[in-house]
């Protein structure tokens, strides 16, 4: 089977309410084609390995994708088939549809490389549920013992530094969502001084929000800056009423190691501050590491990849979080996930395949 063949047939398979049939044949692919340990843990991630060694090195990825457009789901024959798979099309060198980019076509390419290389030490292949909504599935792996020593997560480093070239990221943002919400008491507005008005005091924490310092790190040569961002904001319940009550939301870009005194806020009279989501960012801190997967990324195409950050949270970030030194490598390109034209370059799938299996052969380096 190519890689082209892998791809179109993980992508086909609907992922975006139900990961079980996806994780159905990625564990019967790797008991078919590999002798690896294979493993299908309670969360419905996938986990397999092979090899032996002091030191583990994983490729990372997720079958789990967010909902198809109609344009992406295939129309059913006379008899139903094919109703519910997802469309694949394949032209001009690219494969389309949902998932191609975000992210399964890194995950066949880290499936042939798991099956194909042979294995400086002990490699594992794994892929996560529940990336699209929070790393459910990877947080459920770490809590359970997953630990490799270092990853390679297979979300997009490609076009990054320039066009034609995938990079090798070794920093990206994380994302704090968080409500404040501000609290008084309701009064007639002709009797104001009666009541406490929670807009008021609402206004008070933006300000403040307003006026934090966010935290910057430099990583490859850049700065991965912070940035905090009121978004929403929603109180009072009639025109001739003090409100009671007022509520507003803050897009948090958190960076690796620091973080923004937003509970400051706590201190204000009447506010509280609840944490709705918090998306760890990551950093590889191993010099060694990087420049071997940036090595085996010069080796796999003709173009000068780069260290590079990305803006953006993966599960890259809830495994730095628990010790794993990370990377980011895969075919992805900014602007492709989560599209209604969402594709991938099948030349850069082929990079990434020969990218992870290089690796696999010279990490870790004393065999």
């Amino acid at each position: 089977m190519t890689l082209v063949d892998l791809t179109r047939e993980l992508v086909a398979i609907p992922s975006h309410e139900d990961e079980t049939a996806a994780g159905d044949f990625l564990e019967t692919w790797l008991r078919r084609e590999t002798d690896a340990d294979v493993t299908r843990d309670a969360a419905g991630n996938v986990i397999a390995r092979t090899g032996t060694g002091e030191e583990t090195l994983a490729l990372v990825g997720h079958h789990d994708v967010v909902a198809p457009a109609e344009s992406q789901v295939a129309s059913g024959g006379g008899d139903g088939d094919g109703a519910n798979e997802y469309a694949v099309d394949e032209r001009d060198g690219r494969l389309y549809g949902r998932g191609t980019a975000d992210m399964k076509g890194a995950v066949a390419a880290a499936l042939l490389a798991f099956r194909d290389a042979d294995p400086a030490g002990e490699l594992v292949f794994a892929s996560f549920v529940g990336e699209e909504v929070g790393g459910v599935g990877a947080r459920h792996a770490i809590e359970q013992g997953f630990s490799p020593d270092y990853a390679v997560v297979g979300e997009g480093s490609t076009n990054y530094s320039g066009p034609d070239v995938t990079d090798v990221a070794v920093a990206h943002k994380g994302r704090r969502g968080s409500t404040i919400t501000a609290r008084g008491t309701a009064a007639h507005a002709s009797e104001a001084d009666a009541g406490e008005n929670a807009i008021y005091r609402a206004t008070a924490a933006v300000d403040l929000v307003r006026d934090l310092e966010p935290p910057s790190v430099d990583a490859a040569g850049d700065t991965l800056e912070g940035r905090l961002t009121v978004t929403e904001i929603e109180g009072g319940s009639a025109m001739n009423v003090v409100p009671a009550r007022c509520a507003f939301t803050v897009d948090e870009r958190t960076v690796p190691g620091e973080r923004a005194a937003l509970e400051r806020v706590a201190d204000l009279e009447g506010i509280e501050w609840t944490v709705d989501q918090d998306l760890p960012p990551m950093r590889c801190d191993d010099d060694a590491f990087a420049d071997a997967v940036l090595a085996a990324a010069t080796d796999a195409q003709a173009s000068e990849p780069e260290l590079v950050t990305k803006p953006h949270a993966t599960d890259a970030g809830w495994l730095s979080q628990a010790g794993t030194e990370c990377v980011i490598y895969g075919p992805s390109e900014p602007g492709e996930a989560h599209t209604d034209d969402e594709s991938v370059s099948i030349a850069v799938l082929e990079r990434c395949l020969e990218t992870y299996r290089g690796l696999a052969e010279r990490w870790p380096p004393s065999r």
